[in-house]
């Protein structure tokens, strides 16, 4: 009789965190709520917290009050509304000095940003979406909107998240595509052909590229720090109406150099 697989031997084996023992409902949707604050948005109602989560109103208000009383939100009596709490910035900052990989790739990323006038930035997923680690942009003013750690970039439909996707152990992938697929509806069907398109060009030529705005280009590789996980890389930079084949030559030799520099770094 065949010996089932322990979960770590899974986790190893998938690239996805796999555990046996059943998670907790109230935690997942408490943290749905803290999720739900963005740059921008410092203050949620319970009624705007519950169309953003998607969370029944007196769920809300249970988990609101238990998040106030854990010190992780706080009441703001004169708006009537909820807003993050110190302890939060604690957790950013823990986060921040654990990620050792991310200091050692900054000076690399400075140096190409100075010396080429591009801006270069490193970025993570999270549930459906990319998080900026960090952004160094130092190109003409005016032309790019400005990205600080934190900020948020969909996947699907940026060369970051594409980047990220191919980066993916298969089995992973597979299960963040359906998840898109979901979240998006009938807008997957345009935005998977450039998801696949992305997918095929990391995998001939190490990196994917998209112009998603007026005057604006990146190309993007996938990076995998020695800690694990996987990182995206990307420089973006100002470009005419079309891009030109030199321009995202270049721009891609750039990349590619980063990408080696700091594996090199890395060891």
């Amino acid at each position: 009789m065949a010996t089932s697989q322990s979960t770590r031997t899974l986790t190893r084996a998938t690239g996805s965190f796999v555990r046996s023992t059943p998670g907790s409902n109230s935690l997942e949707r408490g943290l749905r709520l803290l999720r739900a604050f963005r740059h921008g948005s410092g203050l949620l109602t319970n009624s705007e917290l519950a169309d953003r989560t998607q969370l029944p109103r007196p769920t809300v208000s249970r988990l609101t009050r238990s998040l106030v009383d854990a010190g992780f939100l706080a009441y703001d009596l004169q708006h009537q509304a909820y807003r993050l709490a110190p302890a939060c910035l604690s957790l950013a900052l823990s986060y921040r000095s654990s990620e050792q990989t991310l200091e050692a790739a900054l000076p690399f990323m400075r140096e190409l940003a100075e010396g080429r006038r591009v801006n270069v930035g490193l970025a993570v997923a999270d549930q459906l979406e990319m998080v900026y680690l960090d952004s160094v942009r130092l190109s003409r003013l005016g032309i790019f909107r400005r990205m600080l750690p934190g900020s948020r970039i969909p996947i699907a439909a940026t060369s970051l998240g594409c980047a990220y996707l191919a980066g993916m152990h298969p089995a992973a992938r597979k299960a963040l595509l359906a998840r898109l697929r979901r979240e998006h509806g009938t807008g997957w069907p345009a935005l998977q052909r450039g998801v696949e398109a992305a997918l095929r060009a990391v995998r001939e030529n190490g990196y994917c590229h998209a112009q998603w705005a007026a005057g604006m280009a990146a190309v993007a590789a996938p990076l995998i720090p020695p800690t694990g996980g996987i990182y995206a890389l990307n420089v973006s930079f100002p470009t005419g109406a079309e891009l030109s084949p030199d321009a995202l030559d270049t721009h891609a030799g750039l990349l590619l150099d980063l990408v080696a520099d700091l594996q090199k770094a890395w060891r």
